[in-house]
């Protein structure tokens, strides 16, 4: 009998993992116990989110709009005061000296100004590549409800506007090169993002389609007809593009008003990337909430994380300042800022994502490139303590604090003192996250504390300068170096004794 058992685990052993892996269920607690993020993810560390659809082919020198130009184009809606009234108004009283009022041309009359003439995704995916990205995901439908791919939806970019397929496009080129393929779905709340439009808006129309008549702005959580409208929208791009990363950047049909449509998504994408590879999760969801951070990939947009967090998490800014192009944005993050910043995610579980806005003719404005190039520079001298590293013991030391959580991101310059560190291959990377003016101390590497270890060199990476060191019960003590290679940050090789 014992025989026939062993015999009969063995064989079970060999059968594929998709035979006897159990499906996960559509709820939080069988999402967290089986949600498994892939090493392609842990190791890349970068990436880029693109924004680009309608209001990019809007007017550059708008005021004001926070990327939300559809719904603030036609004023204030009931009720609203404040900054929200004011951006509003500001914006309507642009559109209708440039456009005309908002009945003779409204959202749907800017989609034929989207052409998209001069949108290159191999050669945007290149760059990106050469800044260092290792995966890419652009928008496949923002608040406004236009689909930038071939969708079932009447208000495509495939029928509409550019006459182009930009989610297989953007595919084709992250194949190309080598990079992982996302896609970002902001679609959930788009019946109350045009509620002040439908008073413009007649029954029936196509256009209806484009501005939800159909649901009702304040109460389409509860419609049946709309969520399930919304897992349909989303479970096409899952079908049709398969992609590696499914980011739900907005609300979703959840337990109590939308019957778990939500859950049921986010579980049978799992189990169908499950089922075609043999019981193991190839794939990844983000979301900016849920039940159980466990059950996904937090996307920690605008924020920032206090500590090393237990699983690996998504730090997503914009490079715009709009996150849909527009002329007159300002990022109020400088570049060496942006840099530390992303250090200081990765030293603490994280990804970074940092968004560009294209222009309405599918070009990446200077600026933001330019944010693109600087990371680049860093991780081309950096790299090997960035790419498939691991958080350390701690995620550093020094007197800037960062706020934990969705926005509320760093704004404010890094001092020498601010110090980083990852790990890999037993190999200890530190990362000074501003340029040293005098000798360095870094006090978490005091003998006696938490590095258990001798050191048997210290490199700094980009150089061939010989660094010396001493360390004692104050900490590692490193003379500042003749050159440092790295305009904003700088990040030494410490090789540990076995």
């Amino acid at each position: 009998m014992k025989l026939t058992i062993r015999w009969m685990a063995l064989c079970l052993s060999c059968l594929p993992l998709s035979v006897h892996a159990a499906e996960i269920e559509p709820t939080w607690e069988s999402m967290a116990a089986n949600y498994d993020v892939p090493e392609w993810f842990l190791d890349g560390k970068f990436g880029v989110w693109m924004h680009w659809g309608i209001p990019s082919a809007s007017d550059e020198n708008r005021p004001g709009d926070g990327s939300h130009y559809g719904r603030r184009m036609y004023g204030p809606s009931n009720g609203q005061s404040g900054l929200q009234r004011n951006m509003n108004e500001n914006l309507r009283a642009f559109h209708e000296k440039r456009y005309g009022p908002v009945e003779e041309f409204g959202y749907e009359d800017l989609v034929p100004l989207f052409k998209a003439e001069n949108f290159d995704p191999d050669g945007l995916v290149q760059f990106f590549k050469d800044c260092g990205a290792r995966f890419v995901m652009p928008v496949a439908c923002h608040h406004d409800n236009f689909d930038m791919y071939d969708s079932f939806h009447p208000w495509n970019s495939v029928d509409r506007g550019p006459k182009r397929d930009t989610l297989k496009e953007w595919k084709a080129a992250a194949e190309k090169h080598g990079l992982k393929f996302g896609i970002s779905t902001h679609l959930y709340w788009s019946p109350s993002f045009f509620a002040s439009a439908r008073q413009y808006q007649t029954p029936g129309t196509l256009e209806a389609k484009l501005f939800n008549l159909e649901y009702d702005p304040s109460g389409y959580k509860h419609s049946d007809s709309w969520n399930q409208h919304w897992y349909d929208r989303c479970w096409e791009i899952m079908d049709k593009y398969d992609p590696d990363w499914f980011n739900n950047d907005c609300p979703y049909p959840n337990e109590k008003t939308g019957k778990s449509l939500g859950l049921k998504l986010f579980s049978s994408y799992l189990n169908r990337d499950r089922k075609e590879n043999d019981g193991k999760q190839t794939v990844v969801f983000s979301a900016k909430g849920g039940k159980d951070k466990r059950a996904y990939t937090p996307n920690v947009e605008r924020g920032g994380a206090g500590e090393i967090k237990p699983q690996p998490w998504m730090w997503a800014t914009d490079l715009s300042g709009s996150w849909f192009y527009r002329k007159g944005a300002v990022n109020r993050m400088a570049i060496p800022v942006m840099v530390g910043n992303a250090v200081d995610a990765i030293s603490k579980n994280g990804v970074v994502m940092l968004n560009v806005a294209l222009r309405g003719d599918g070009t990446l404005p200077e600026n933001q490139a330019a944010y693109l190039t600087a990371f680049g520079d860093f991780v081309k001298m950096n790299g090997e303590g960035i790419y498939g590293s691991r958080p350390w013991k701690t995620y550093g030391e020094g007197p800037l604090e960062i706020k934990d959580g969705r926005q509320g991101e760093n704004h404010k310059n890094f001092s020498p003192q601010d110090i980083r560190f990852t790990q890999k291959d037993g190999v200890l990377y530190a990362f000074l996250l501003a340029p040293p003016t005098n000798d360095i101390l870094i006090k978490t590497l005091a003998t006696g504390g938490l590095l258990d270890q001798d050191i048997a060199a210290i490199e700094l990476m980009g150089s061939d300068e010989n660094i010396e060191w001493k360390r004692s019960s104050d900490g590692l003590n490193i003379p500042l170096p003749k050159t440092l290679p790295g305009q904003y940050v700088n990040g030494f090789r410490i090789t540990l004794k076995n």
